[in-house]
């Protein structure tokens, strides 16, 4: 996989950015993206070197939809947690990403 494939969005909430003051930053990945795969992307894309890399598949959430309010589930997805080396850092805002 190429690394525009494996990275599709960088997870921007609060926690997220508690977690990046230690080095650690959240990504929507692809779903049959492996852990060496998206060290590989994260460093090809920002330049950085990558000490760790965690996993999780995502639940998509039940709602309510439409005009007869049926019930609709959103897609599953990975997130995939990225650890930095001490000292290298992820400007996600001013990267563009």
């Amino acid at each position: 996989m190429k690394a525009k494939d494996v990275l599709k969005k960088p997870v921007v909430t609060e926690k997220a950015s508690q977690k990046a003051a230690w080095g650690r930053y959240l990504f929507e990945v692809d779903r049959r993206a492996t852990k060496p795969e998206i060290a590989k992307a994260v460093e090809e894309t920002f330049g950085v070197k990558v000490k760790k890399v965690r996993t999780t598949m995502v639940r998509g959430k039940a709602k309510r939809s439409g005009r007869y309010r049926r019930l609709v589930k959103q897609a599953d997805w990975k997130k995939a947690i990225v650890e930095l080396v001490e000292g290298e850092k992820i400007d996600l805002l001013e990267s563009g990403e």
